[in-house]
């Protein structure tokens, strides 16, 4: 009776880790199709000039969720060139596919996203079958609101990116680029 009892406890203990450790089990499936080094560029046009840029996007697993650190490189006509790069970590939310993003500490120690009420960027993620989108939202001083939505969709040798700026309700730009995996 004692050994039957000690192997359902065990069993129990087990089935109990497992469930404890889920959230980590799904971001490690659902993150791992898109985990690499992808690279591209695309031409963009705007205000009747067509400017041509180079992107690249890390997505990396983390011990609590994943990380993705993208970059982008404008050309200017004039031979300047303009640099942005981003990192952002995600971490599992209590909803299925959706992970927040964990860009500063709390006072516990917490990773947690920024205050778009203080000027901040609210940033989350979302995979939705073969699409992995970042979402990003930016309130000015005035109150209006800008939203960037960067689709990432496994294609064959990559990924197509799909970047979206709408300003208060108005598509402001747009730009699609195949990015190759490294």
């Amino acid at each position: 009776m004692q050994i039957v009892f000690r192997q359902i406890t065990i069993k129990l203990l087990l089935t109990l880790a497992l469930v404890a450790l889920a959230p980590g089990l799904v971001v490690a499936q659902g993150i791992q199709p898109f985990v690499g080094t992808y690279v591209g560029s695309a031409d963009l046009t705007l205000d009747g000039e067509t400017k041509s840029r180079d992107m690249s996007v890390t997505i990396a697993e983390t011990r609590k969720g994943y990380s993705v650190e993208w970059t982008s490189t404008t050309f200017k006509s004039d031979g300047r060139t303009k640099t942005k790069a981003y990192e952002v970590g995600f971490v599992p939310s209590q909803r299925d596919n959706i992970y927040a993003s964990a860009m500063k500490t709390n006072v516990f120690g917490k990773a947690v996203p920024l205050d778009p009420l203080q000027g901040e960027p609210f940033v989350w993620g979302r995979i939705e079958g073969d699409t992995f989108t970042v979402f990003s939202l930016f309130i000015n001083e005035a109150g209006e609101y800008e939203m960037q939505e960067y689709h990432r969709t496994l294609v064959e040798g990559g990924l197509n990116l799909e970047f979206l700026r709408v300003r208060n309700g108005v598509a402001e730009k747009g730009v699609t680029a195949f990015l190759k995996k490294q």
